[in-house]
């Protein structure tokens, strides 16, 4: 590319003609300043900028060696703006691929007479297309080659899309073209506030769908995150498999990285490796942890698990396939496993590789029934294997890279101590917490208990801490968490009242209460660092036997009374080690509670601000999919939920309802006069004006866009001129707020239950088909036309 470009180039230079030079100055300035505005690609290693109208222009009105001089000072400054370090390379290429491009289309323009006669806007529109053509094939190409990337995949997903806006460059070209002809080629001053325009609209478009790139991956992160929670809780249950499912995640997705595994069977074989014991859930506890070998009719039961796994998780829809390696994992090559017998190749990739990664760990770990074995010894029965139990292609790349995996892991693999925030934690000594009222006294600790009753409390423990695990990571909403916080908790620490404070802007507030005394602990607002509660989160250190007393607003208003008379509060902290709040739990006498309840309650505390954490985000995930984030009212999915339900009310109750659907005319105009962001905020300023024109009880939503839905029980036909007339006043006062003119109003379909339709779909659809109806009696000449074109580099 770089030798025909710059072949190109020098040919064009030793026969150069430069018959306008002024024209030539202006548009090489032009171009050069449409280079800089240019905006980097998602995905690939490559920026677009805007400078497609400039080349197009310079075809028709410069001869072939300003065009291209034109052309490579627009690609150098494309490469060069707001880079620190710069290849060579790139600047050549850029630069030939950008003379060949233009070369061809000369040729193209000029000989195109001969089939199109003079029609330059026929001319123009071929010539955008082999432009379009020679500018991103060949960046498509090298891409592909730098980055490991299918050329046609490359060319397709990052360059095609934009094949439209050079159609539309074209006709912007020749419109200028034609400006230019009846006023002079000085009207190409015109062509920098429409660069400017199109740079605008593409850097919005880019920041949008950075926008929806980012949720994405929280959304990811967040179902990670619970598949990690969901895999302790059933870790928990076979507890002398320390790490194992850590371990096996990592050495399972390695080594699915070497078989070139596709990145929804590599996201299946991570969240599998996790999951694949979840079917032990159905196996009785006494027969996992059996110590010895399990008779027949135990392996029969133990069997099971895969399937129980597959049907447990076919209810959570993944979006890769989870299910096919989980039921599979126990599968042999030769068709001898479990519990459908495939064979070879019939054997899914992942639970192929997961089916050797687990027993080569299980073999190097202790069991009940067995010691680990040494890595070395545990690797030669894997190999001895390969045929008959597991698949050969993975095992020998188990072989080669087994110790290497196993340092990965080691070094990845983070502490699952139950017992870290005991030894990060210390108790306060007596006096070491500040504010008067704290107990000097002491904490309990049993003694002299017989050995029958503490194996017997050691073993409930253990199951009530199982169950516990388990619960939490069933639970996703806020709600729920907390309830099942406070049932479990009182099984494990026993307490007369618990209060879990959440942090609201430097402000305990009492989210979850029950217990003695409800509404007392309900009615507190702690802030940080008072009383109790706020000590316990500005200092992160639990305290045992605390005196409630000291609780800020609790005794200390005389109004209220209270027989608790002691606490135990420990910190909430989330992932990053933020404060999520204080947990707190009261009893009616004094020194209640032990430093064994502190135990106890330190080794899941940490489980339950992850817990609280992950809710908290999938609240804020699920209001966000009801929402319109624009306007803050109910998007369309909320308005066919309510809809359905309207109807259904009004079936029993035999009443009606009216269903309004308002356009906004003279939108666009909004748009295009004052620009999106002001669009934006005649919407906001609509959709509340909106809320308020509207009674309490109807229900308004966006649509999308500029449509709107309000839900209307009650209303009769009689009323229809007046809400019409009223939401035309709203559009048009929004429209006054913001744009200090009232160039908008609305128009209005209304549609009746049970008059019309009985049918939610059916009765939007009426009332569509009314609002269109008035639009096009109410529809104002005029339209304006703005859309973004580009050039492609390679960056």
């Amino acid at each position: 590319m770089i030798s025909c470009g710059f072949a190109v180039l020098a040919d064009g230079l030793l026969h150069s003609s430069w018959p306008t030079p002024g024209r030539f100055i202006c548009y090489l300035l032009v171009a050069g300043l449409a280079s800089g505005f240019k905006v980097a690609l998602p995905g690939i290693n490559g920026t677009m900028s805007v400078n497609l109208v400039v080349i197009l222009i310079s075809v028709v009105e410069l001869s072939p060696s300003e065009t291209l001089l034109v052309g490579c000072v627009a690609a150098l400054v494309q490469t060069w703006w707001h880079k620190k370090q710069i290849n060579p390379v790139h600047f050549a290429f850029n630069t030939a691929q950008i003379a060949i491009a233009i070369e061809l289309c000369y040729l193209v323009f000029d000989r195109s007479t001969a089939w199109l006669g003079e029609q330059v806007p026929l001319r123009l529109m071929v010539t955008a297309i082999v432009y379009f053509l020679g500018n991103t094939l060949p960046v498509a190409a090298i891409v592909g080659l730098t980055e490991h990337r299918l050329f046609h995949k490359t060319w397709a997903e990052c360059y095609f899309w934009s094949f439209p806006n050079y159609l539309v460059g074209a006709a912007v070209a020749w419109i200028i073209t034609l400006s230019n002809s009846r006023l002079g080629w000085q009207a190409s001053v015109l062509m920098i506030p429409v660069v400017y325009l199109m740079y605008r609209s593409y850097r919005l478009y880019m920041g949008k769908l950075e926008d929806e790139k980012s949720h994405v991956e929280q959304m990811a992160a967040l179902h990670l995150r619970t598949i990690e929670a969901l895999a302790l809780a059933i870790d928990a249950k076979d507890h002398t498999t320390h790490q194992h499912l850590q371990r096996v995640r990592v050495f399972a997705v390695e080594i699915g990285k070497e078989m070139e595994l596709s990145p929804p069977e590599l996201e299946a074989l991570r969240a599998a490796a996790l999951l694949h014991d979840i079917g032990k859930l159905a196996v009785p506890e006494h027969i996992i942890n059996k110590p010895g070998r399990l008779t027949a009719e135990e392996f029969e039961k133990m069997k099971i698990h895969p399937i129980v796994g597959g049907e447990i998780l076919e209810r959570v829809n993944f979006p890769y396939p989870v299910v096919p390696i989980v039921r599979a994992h126990h599968e042999k090559w030769d068709g001898s496993g479990y519990p459908d017998g495939l064979k070879g190749e019939q054997i899914p990739k992942g639970a192929r590789i997961l089916a050797a990664v687990d027993c080569l760990d299980a073999l190097s770990s202790d069991r009940q029934y067995r010691k680990a074995m040494p890595m070395d010894a545990a690797m030669e029965q894997i190999v001895s294997e390969a045929g008959k139990q597991f698949d050969p292609q993975v095992v020998e790349i188990l072989r080669r890279a087994y110790l290497d995996l196993e340092r990965l892991a080691k070094s990845e693999s983070a502490s699952a101590d139950a017992f870290r925030l005991l030894n990060q934690i210390k108790v306060p000594t007596n006096g070491a917490a500040p504010a008067a009222g704290f107990e000097k006294g002491h904490s309990r600790e049993s003694s002299e208990v017989g050995f029958l009753a503490s194996i017997v409390s050691a073993r409930y423990e253990a199951q009530a801490l199982l169950e516990f695990s388990i619960d939490l990571g069933r639970s996703l909403s806020l709600d729920e968490t907390l309830s099942v916080v406070a049932a479990r908790l009182r099984k494990l620490v026993p307490y007369d009242a618990i209060a879990i404070y959440l942090s609201r802007e430097g402000t305990l507030i009492p989210e979850f209460v029950t217990g003695d005394d409800y509404r007392l602990f309900s009615s507190l607002a702690i802030p940080m660092g008072a009383g109790l509660s706020g000590w316990v989160a500005v200092n992160r250190k639990p305290i045992v036997n605390g005196n409630p007393s000291v609780e800020f607003g609790y005794l200390n208003d005389r109004q209220k009374t209270s027989s608790m008379l002691s606490a135990l509060a420990v910190p909430l902290l989330a992932g990053d080690d933020q404060v999520l709040g204080v947990l707190a739990l009261y009893k009616q006498d004094p020194d209640a509670f032990s430093n064994d309840h502190l135990r106890i309650l330190l080794a899941v505390i940490e489980k339950i601000g992850a817990s609280i954490e992950n809710a908290g985000k999938y609240q804020a995930v699920s209001d966000s999919a009801t929402t319109d984030f624009l306007t803050g009212l109910p998007n369309a999915r909320s308005l066919f939920l309510q809809l359905d339900a309207e109807i259904a009310r009004c079936k029993r109750e035999r009443t009606g309802m009216g269903l309004i659907v308002c356009d906004l005319d003279g939108f666009k105009h909004v748009n295009d006069e004052f620009g999106h962001l002001a669009g934006n905020q005649v919407l906001e300023a609509f959709a509340i004006k909106l809320r308020m024109a509207c009674r309490e009880y109807d229900y308004v939503s966006r649509m999308g866009g500029d449509e709107f839905v309000v839900i209307a029980p009650g209303l009769k036909q009689e009323s229809v001129n007046e809400t019409c007339a009223r939401i035309r006043a709203v559009a048009a006062s929004a429209c006054k707020l913001v744009c200090g003119d009232a160039a908008m109003s609305a128009s209005v379909g209304v549609a009746f239950y049970p008059d019309d339709t009985d049918d939610s779909a059916e009765l939007l659809v009426e009332a569509d088909k009314r609002m269109y109806a008035m639009k096009k009696e109410r529809h104002r000449a005029g339209s304006f036309l703005t859309m973004p074109v580009q050039t492609l580099m390679m960056q």
